[in-house]
């Protein structure tokens, strides 16, 4: 229910957003006339993205991708939107969207969506999303198995993954000289060291809920059961309870969400905590973060997620959005913003990126997590009835 709420004031806010950055727009248009092309004026467009996830996925579309889009298509005026972090954000997306199909709306004010996982199958059967990959030039780098499934969903044509990211634990070489390397040492170590550890629950972000469910994972065994094979059956959460309750009497810090781990890392008010390395390397290339911390990733392993570029449905500026991500899919913009600038392991195909990406941010982006480990500890969320219980179960148990 907590959620609902939150989604619906979320869908508020974004409303607001892009009525203010539609009427600016449409007036700046009345005021100064598009190109001319011989005898014809070419309008503005104002194309809308909006982007659930934290302040870095907005600044990411505002500093980042909106401003080359625009030197080649000079008449276009991007307006991004973000909608806030973890699923919350997702849902509001989804939330407007179907208001705006429920409503009869010829033309909807989302133009381009950046969402998570966890709202794919609803977009699909809402029919709020178009399919739109073949109609990319570089839809024939998207090779990727969360390209074609989506924590159960067939989402084959309608999803360009903009990045893959991964979560691990971050610490303090300083007071963690020797880091733990499965969540047995992980736990041993919490016990040892009240309150030094620290995570955000499943609330502000993600990185707490990926913690949450490679603990699950960690537990139960049931890796493959509940995020590969399926299929979902609510009688496999039997002993979840039990092993929330345990997870939740450990003596640990509670952070205000992704943003606030980080920031309690740096400071050093705890040791260690999960982390998004995207957001963890961000935060050392801007200086926020002492380059002396680490990253680990421990054994069985820890959940990471593409995020999903998508075009609604009745976009009002379909075409245009196509080229937006088609964009911001090439090889040249995923090695220069997805990699280089923000850390993130590529959407498309790797083998097209890695080699225009410099030698000094591959050696960053797989300093402490080799290809290998990666490969062997980096896991998916589990299908979406099982990622939503995690969630529920954490708050009621």
């Amino acid at each position: 229910m907590k959620w609902k709420l939150l989604a619906a004031a979320l869908v508020v806010v974004l409303a607001i957003v892009l009525l203010a950055g539609c009427g600016g727009n449409a007036d700046k248009a009345k005021a100064t006339p598009g190109k001319e092309q011989g005898s014809q004026a070419v309008p503005k467009i104002t194309l809308n993205v909006a982007t659930a996830g934290d302040t870095n996925m907005a600044d990411l579309q505002k500093e980042a991708v909106a401003p080359g889009f625009k030197v080649k298509y000079p008449d276009v005026e991007v307006n991004v939107i973000g909608t806030g972090p973890g699923d919350a954000g997702s849902n509001a997306i989804l939330t407007k969207l179907k208001a705006q199909k429920d409503a009869g709306r010829d033309k909807w004010d989302i133009d381009v969506a950046v969402v998570h996982q966890s709202v794919m199958e609803s977009l699909i059967k809402e029919g709020l999303i178009d399919k739109y990959v073949s109609l990319t030039e570089n839809g024939k780098y998207v090779v990727s198995f969360d390209s074609k499934n989506s924590l159960g969903t067939n989402v084959e044509g309608y999803v360009i993954p903009m990045f893959h990211s991964q979560t691990a634990i971050a610490y303090n070489p300083d007071l963690v000289p020797n880091p733990p390397a499965t969540f047995d040492e992980l736990v041993s170590w919490i016990k040892a060291n009240p309150n030094k550890f620290g995570y955000n629950g499943v609330k502000g972000g993600m990185s707490g809920v990926a913690f949450v469910t490679g603990y699950i994972y960690w537990k139960t065994g049931k890796y493959d059961n509940y995020a590969v094979t399926g299929p979902y059956d609510k009688a496999r959460e039997a002993d979840w309870p039990a092993i929330i309750k345990e997870l939740k009497s450990l003596p640990v810090t509670m952070t205000q969400g992704n943003n606030g781990t980080l920031d309690m890392l740096n400071r050093g008010e705890i040791a260690m905590g999960p982390v998004w390395v995207d957001m963890f390397i961000l935060w050392k290339n801007e200086g926020r973060m002492d380059p002396k911390m680490r990253l680990k990733l421990i054994q069985p392993g820890l959940p990471g997620q593409p995020m999903y570029l998508v075009v609604p449905a009745r976009a009002a500026n379909k075409e245009m959005a196509i080229k937006y991500i088609d964009y911001l899919a090439s090889p040249e913009i995923q090695a220069k913003v997805i990699v280089e600038r923000n850390g993130w392991y590529p959407g498309i195909d790797a083998n097209k990126v890695l080699p225009l990406v410099s030698q000094k941010a591959k050696d960053q982006l797989f300093k402490d997590i080799a290809p290998d480990e990666l490969n062997k500890y980096g896991l998916t969320f589990p299908l979406a009835p099982y990622l939503k219980d995690i969630q529920t179960a954490y708050e009621e148990n």
